[in-house]
């Protein structure tokens, strides 16, 4: 990652205190809402794994779904709704959570909101449909499903529903990609290019993708849902948690692993201010897990994995970390937290959120 969108937390005059977080959201395999995920961390209850068939196998797939809705919202009713893939729905759901009232300023332009979306897979489950009716007969593929193929579907969907013409972007990569949005989105909002920015790490689950999967790491459990931060510049001697620092995206080369790299997001964590909480991302699988557990091996304070109990939800996990951190800073009185994300193949990067004027 570039300079570009990526906030100078070290140098004069500084950057603690001027953008808070605003909201949270939440989809995961422990139900829809952020309380459903709080709840399940609390309980440090690991998902049961639900089995996914894959086509011309006799052998089905571990992974771990989001719940089906008892009652269908009323914003799924919107016209950009009504087709929509698993990713969009999840998407919209947990940035509608993290927008709470300010969805309606955003409705009455009254409020510039940009909108930061972060994905690894994206949109698989029409792709795989798309391409699956074209190999079987190009003249009668469904055009209607190709426009939900694109990475940028779910961000364009969530601009319709708000009416948000402000500026939109759609970031594709790792898992860390979500803090490079959530360092894209406080730029926006030092550059006064928004008042608010919603950044949401989104991801869905189809056989192609958990399949792939097992090819690199058969112990790997996919999961999918959504996370959501709403950020906003930070009003003076306010109670509220804010965005502390984001360190430099160390990415991987020939030159610099995963250990090296995570060692170098550890530094700048701790360089930025003590924590009470970490934040992790690691599930329970020793190889994937190495790196960090090296690199935090001393650490001292409390500790969330969210990915061990929920299963690896690529950018949307991230996301979830970040949730999980900011509710302990809000719910359960911790002072501020770390979020450490490895990345899976591209980067190690880490973020700092302290709860302003704790007692």
């Amino acid at each position: 990652m570039s300079n570009f969108g990526r906030p100078d937390f070290t140098s004069p005059p500084g950057f603690s205190g001027n953008i808070a977080i605003a909201g949270i959201g939440a989809v995961s395999p422990a139900g829809w809402g952020v309380p459903a995920l709080s709840q399940a961390l609390v309980e440090n209850q690991v998902w049961p794994t639900s089995e996914l068939t894959r086509p011309g196998w006799t052998t089905s797939l571990a992974v771990r779904p989001v719940p089906g809705l008892e009652k269908r919202p009323p914003h799924l009713a919107h016209a950009r709704l009504r087709r929509t893939s698993s990713v969009s729905q999840f998407a919209v759901a947990a940035a509608l959570e993290a927008l709470g009232s300010m969805a309606d300023e955003v409705r009455a332009e009254k409020l510039r909101l940009g909108v930061v979306l972060c994905v690894m897979s994206g949109c698989v489950n029409y792709s795989r449909r798309f391409y699956d009716e074209v190999l079987r007969e190009p003249a009668t593929a469904s055009p209607l499903v190709f426009p939900e193929t694109v990475f940028n579907a779910p961000a364009s969907h969530l601009a319709a529903l708000l009416g948000t013409r402000a500026i939109n972007y759609t970031l594709v990569g790792d898992p860390g990609t979500f803090l490079q949005g959530v360092a894209l989105g406080t730029g926006w909002l030092l550059q006064n290019e928004v008042d608010a920015c919603v950044v949401v790490g989104a991801e869905e689950i189809d056989w192609l993708t958990a399949d792939a999967y097992q090819i690199f790491n058969r112990a790997v459990v996919l999961s999918e849902g959504a996370g959501a931060v709403c950020l906003r510049r930070a009003q003076i001697g306010a109670h509220e948690v804010t965005l502390k620092a984001i360190t430099s995206s160390h990415n991987y080369s020939r030159g610099l692993g995963p250990r090296e790299a995570c060692r170098r997001m550890r530094d700048e964590l701790l360089k930025s201010g003590r924590a009470d909480i970490l934040c992790d991302g690691t599930q329970g699988e020793e190889r994937l897990d190495r790196p960090e557990l090296i690199a935090w091996k001393g650490w001292q304070g409390e500790r969330l994995s969210p990915k061990n109990l929920m299963g690896e939800g690529l950018a949307a996990a991230s996301a979830w970390q970040c949730v999980a951190a900011i509710e302990a800073l809000i719910r359960r009185g911790y002072g501020s937290a770390y979020v450490s994300v490895v990345g899976c193949n591209q980067q190690a990067i880490g973020a700092h959120f302290a709860r302003e004027n704790a007692e």
